[in-house]
């Protein structure tokens, strides 16, 4: 994500495969997560995709001849080869990985590849007849003995019209690919390194009967913005999510679930296993669930079509649960708190109530749009303090949350 504040550099290798008409989208995807794309296009490469289309979307001028004199001047191949932090083959043909597992330089991207010790990852695309082939094969387990990543082929359909293993795997795949890898890295040296979170997100299912439930319009984009965000940092995170439409965080370890009872006994079971430096409860439960849920669709009755009467219950409160004290209470547990009128005051009972250490406010209100949108609007409140934060995207929210969170640890420390 755009903003972590560490530099993040992928030397991208486009080779001949017909899968290279992917590569654009590919370098807009890591582009928007912040991620500087440099890219090399290979002679076969250029038949299916062009320099300027490349230079356009990476903002960076696109090497393709290890000779050229212009090119040595700006930056030597050897130069080339350790300024990224990652070697991305994308996609990588039978036959360059051939050469790369032969060790030839015959070109600038087989010389580049076997001039670096940086780590190299790579997305084969080819023909199934040619995935299949013992000769790649052979290849594919010589690489990857070597450290090489291999990500994918998967089965599909094939540009000749065949079908089979061979496919390259899609853009997105790879892009959280690589964002896994610098969330790795950054557990080494990120601002929290060494720390792990604890974040739920998304709404809560309750359900009435097998056809209908209980919910509300959170799209859990807060919470798992914020996941990513603190991986950025270099933090463990562990993502306990209701049900939502967005994809898993690439780097963070996600459980999924439905009902409040689910997330409590998820949350409740992490934090016993894990003990977590922190957790944050940026999920919106539903405070009620119904007595009973019905085995069969629930029916209109009478002449006048009036609905059942419905009796509810309370729910687990988590935020509750997680701010006790016990033995394994994070050192610092936040909740947020989506309030329709006088926020602040809310919010401020809440936080007393509950008993945790910070609570995030917002106005969900009629006409704001931020349950369900993309924007915030927050309020952060302490025991001490209040701080109005401007209306920022959600993921600007997280970043800066983020951030507020390393910057107490720091000081915890």
């Amino acid at each position: 994500m755009a903003g972590s504040g560490t530099s993040r550099t992928v030397l991208l290798i486009v080779s001949g495969s017909i899968a290279a008409f992917k590569a654009p989208e590919l370098v807009r995807l890591l582009g928007a997560d912040g991620i500087q794309v440099r890219c090399v296009l290979t002679q076969g490469g250029s038949q299916f995709v062009t320099p300027l289309t490349l230079q356009a979307l990476s903002g960076n001028p696109v090497h393709t001849d290890l000779f050229s004199l212009t090119a040595e001047q700006e930056m030597g191949h050897i130069a080339l080869s350790r300024s990224a932090d990652l070697l991305l083959v994308c996609p990588a043909s039978a036959n360059l990985l051939a050469r790369m597992a032969g060790g030839l330089a015959d070109d600038l991207a087989s010389t580049l590849l076997l001039a670096t010790d940086t780590p190299v990852m790579v997305a084969p695309g080819m023909n199934v007849r040619m995935w299949e082939h013992a000769a790649t094969q052979a290849n594919i387990r010589t690489l990857k003995e070597r450290g090489v990543q291999v990500l994918g082929p998967v089965s599909g359909p094939m540009a000749c019209g065949e079908f089979g293993p061979g496919r390259m795997v899609e853009p997105t795949d790879v892009r959280d690919s690589v964002l896994a890898f610098f969330r790795q890295q950054a557990r080494q040296a990120g601002r929290l390194a060494g720390k792990s979170f604890l974040v739920t997100a998304g709404p809560t299912h309750e359900p009435l009967d097998p056809v209908r439930y209980l919910a509300n319009r959170s799209s859990g984009r807060q919470g798992y913005a914020l996941a990513e965000s603190l991986a950025d940092l270099g933090a463990d995170v562990t993502l306990v999510s209701g049900p939502t439409g967005l994809r898993a965080p690439a780097g963070v370890t996600v459980s999924f679930c439905e009902t409040a009872r689910q997330m409590r006994d998820l949350a409740l079971n992490a934090v016993q296993a894990h003990r977590f430096d922190a957790a944050i409860c940026t999920a919106a439960v539903a405070d009620w669930r119904p007595a009973v849920m019905q085995d069969q669709k629930i029916k209109k009755t009478g002449r006048d079509d009036q609905p059942a009467p419905l009796a509810l219950i309370p729910n687990p409160d988590i935020l509750a649960e997680l701010s006790e004290l016990s033995p394994f209470r994070p050192s610092l547990v936040v909740g947020f708190a989506a309030e329709t009128e006088k926020v602040e005051a809310h919010a401020r009972a809440k936080l007393e109530r509950k008993g945790c250490n910070w609570i995030v406010a917002n106005d969900v209100g009629a006409g704001s749009d931020v349950m369900g949108g993309p924007d915030n609007q927050v309020i952060l409140m302490t025991q001490d303090t209040v701080e109005h934060w401007p209306r920022l995207s959600k993921e600007e929210v997280a970043r800066r949350l983020a951030m507020t969170l390393a910057d107490w640890f720091s000081k915890a420390n």
